[in-house]
């Protein structure tokens, strides 16, 4: 069994729209999966309907045995420990520092007297620490969030996501918001600790130069379906190039 199995997937939101018409997906080992498509195509609905930050209509989500699909909330909280989110908005808390808020990203295994207070333990903050060094925002730790530039908060979001210690990388866009330069560091700097930690990460991108220039492998979507799954260096750009035909964007 993969680590990360995804099985008929469907998702259909109150207003009629549908976003994911049967989706079947597997990841294993620590690759880096490019999910392909215009805006629309499913690519974050994929993802978080993964996690069940949007919750499916149908279909089946198991992440190392466990059947994310079906749990209840505690159970929910618990299987979210081990799957890391970076968001396209950075999701951080503005008025926390730095810090703080990579030490967020392990309250979901802290105990609630913990979480309510901010008391982290000496070996939480060291960790977080080391993090920071190594994303490269050590200098940063006591600015709020709210001080950085959008390269530096992409960064502080990839430290709080590994400080979950996680079986899987759950990347949204994340170079949609930033220039170029910038966002070329982003995403070597995410392929590099998703190596070094043995993770597979599935990231969500639009742009065919970000997904051949870092992915091991490319899922192609198109109105919520799959329309190629392949190794990168198997795929040219005319394929490539297909999940734009015939398509609106949303």
């Amino acid at each position: 069994m993969a680590l990360l199995e995804v099985v008929g997937l469907k998702k259909t939101y109150p207003t009629g729209e549908t976003a994911l018409r049967g989706i079947d997906l597997a990841v294993d080992g620590a690759e880096v999966i490019a999910v392909l498509g215009l805006s629309g195509s499913g690519k974050s609905t994929l993802l978080r309907c993964i996690n069940r930050l949007v919750e499916p209509s149908e279909g089946l989500v198991v992440l190392d045995g466990v059947r994310v699909s079906e749990l209840d909330r505690r159970g929910l909280q618990r299987a979210r420990r081990h799957m890391g989110m970076i968001f396209q908005e950075y999701n951080l808390v503005d008025r926390l520092t730095v810090l703080e808020n990579v030490l967020s990203g392990c309250l979901g295994v802290a105990s609630t007297w913990r979480a309510v207070t901010r008391a982290f333990r000496k070996d939480d903050i060291e960790r977080a620490m080391e993090l920071c060094s190594r994303v490269g925002i050590l200098d940063q730790i006591r600015k709020r969030a709210d001080q950085l530039s959008g390269g530096q908060r992409q960064r502080v979001g990839i430290a709080r996501a590994l400080m979950q210690q996680p079986k899987i990388l759950l990347v949204d866009e994340p170079t949609s918001s930033l220039d170029p330069k910038i966002g070329a560091e982003v995403m070597e700097l995410m392929c590099a600790v998703a190596d070094e930690h043995h993770v597979p990460m599935l990231v969500s991108v639009h742009d065919l130069d970000v997904a051949t220039g870092y992915s091991k492998r490319i899922v192609g979507l198109r109105e919520g379906r799959i329309v190629f799954d392949a190794e990168t260096r198997e795929v040219d750009r005319s394929i490539l190039h297909s999940i734009y035909t015939d398509q609106d964007a949303a």
